[in-house]
């Protein structure tokens, strides 16, 4: 058995992955808008700056995720590292050129999404093979906690991230791209880590009719096992499973409201205090904050006090996230816009966990990595159309996304009271054999 000092050191090292990952990119979508007008690149540009990286993911999560059943989730989860490293990297250079005008804004933008677009291919491995291990090491009583808490690294990356922005941005030569070149450090620092001390759990052993046993992250056996019969590879899952598609339609409609939102609140922010360029970093980066310090809440607190099932969950978080999203688009000042979007976070920090709790739940064992990388593509398709709906309603009309995204969730609880049923404890527990 494998001590629980060890384990409880992966779930670390997978939680600090995604942390890194999380922070580097919100603390790029903060700077953008500020960077955007800066430069003089259209707000709707900006945008679909993370729309095609977006697609690209897409299509390379599943991938990923498939071959990770093959070559192990600990290669997947050093190359999706290594692919944002590069990408932020690469993102810091050329903004960095873009602002000292060695390259135009045209330049600058087709560039930035060429240094993104790394991230869509390389960075998607990541996530599916870091919920995997931990969905595979947990029982079905554990997972939505663990998976909760795994979530929960991208939520507090999201603090982190807008919290060290305007601090970064007055570095000297890079300005306002000096965050993209510390979190490419830091993502060095963690993939050095991963390197040293992560483990694996050498899928090809699967394959040859080794029996593999994964505990739980806490150290208690599952009592569960993948052999060579019941290897992650031997069924392939369709986007359309009956067993996953409510929550892969929910996840991806509700991932669109939250896009929507999320990729406007910097340009409302700007507009509704009526900030010049100089002095909107801060503005934003306490709005974003505010909103995910709510989700983190969420799921670091309420989450396990209440210990709801994913049905629940979701129905609780989108009737919040409605409100919230309401709200934010009636708000006029920095005090209202803080408070109503982080209503909206509050319920989006339900949502999030549930859907991946929920999906992962509606399979047994041998299909954790493959609804892992169905679970990430959704996550993924969610900022292809999302920002650029977002960002392009607000350019029509400022309160339209918001209200638009509230209809949308609200209509949602209707979706998951007919057709998504509460987890029943004798099919769990069947499942689990």
């Amino acid at each position: 058995m494998t001590a629980p000092r060890e384990n409880n050191r992966d779930f670390t090292l997978l939680f600090l992955v995604m942390l890194i990952t999380g922070a580097g990119n919100t603390a790029l979508q903060s700077i953008l808008p500020t960077l955007g007008r800066t430069i003089g690149v259209p707000d709707s540009v900006i945008a679909a700056a993370f729309s095609v990286s977006a697609a690209i993911w897409v299509f390379s999560a599943p991938t990923w995720a498939r071959r990770s059943d093959r070559d192990g989730r600990r290669e997947m989860v050093m190359l999706g590292l290594a692919g944002f490293i590069s990408s932020v990297g690469l993102c810091g250079i050329v903004l960095t050129l873009g602002l000292h005008k060695i390259l135009g804004p045209v330049v600058t933008m087709v560039a930035f999404i060429a240094a993104r677009m790394l991230y869509g291919i390389f960075g998607a491995a990541a996530p599916p093979a870091a919920q995997a291990m931990v969905a595979l090491r947990t029982s079905r009583k554990e997972r939505t906690k663990a998976l909760t808490m795994l979530g929960s690294a991208f939520g507090l990356g999201t603090i982190l991230g807008p919290a060290a922005a305007p601090w970064l941005v007055g570095m000297p030569v890079v300005g306002l791209a000096g965050p993209a070149f510390v979190f490419a450090a830091f993502g060095s620092v963690v993939l050095f880590l991963v390197i040293r001390y992560l483990r694996d759990d050498q899928p090809g052993e699967v394959g040859r009719g080794a029996v593999i046993s994964y505990p739980s992250i806490g150290g208690a056996p599952t009592g569960g096992s993948v052999t060579a019969a019941t290897s992650p590879q031997s069924k392939p899952l369709a986007l359309r499973d009956p067993r996953i598609w409510p929550w892969m339609l929910l996840g991806l409609i509700m991932g669109h409201a939250q896009a929507m939102t999320g990729q406007a609140v910097g340009f409302l922010v700007i507009d509704r205090l009526h900030l010049p360029l100089a002095n909107s970093q801060e503005a934003i980066g306490i709005v974003l904050m505010i909103g995910a310090g709510a989700a983190l809440l969420v799921q670091w607190g309420l989450i396990p006090l209440l210990n709801l099932e994913p049905r629940r969950m979701v129905v609780v978080g989108l009737v919040a996230a409605a409100f919230g999203s309401a709200l934010t688009g009636m708000a006029t000042s920095l005090y209202g816009i803080a408070t109503a979007y982080a209503l909206a976070c509050v319920g989006f920090g339900f949502t999030r966990p549930a859907f991946t709790a929920g999906a992962s739940l509606a399979v047994d064992r041998k299909l954790q990595g493959a609804v892992a990388g169905r679970v990430t593509s959704v996550n993924g398709a969610s900022f292809v159309l999302g920002p650029s709906l977002g960002v392009g309603m607000y350019e029509l009309w400022k309160p339209l996304p918001y209200f638009l995204s509230s209809a949308i969730l609200l209509l949602l609880v209707l979706y998951v009271l007919a057709r998504i049923k509460p987890l029943d404890s004798a099919a769990s527990a069947s499942r689990e054999q």
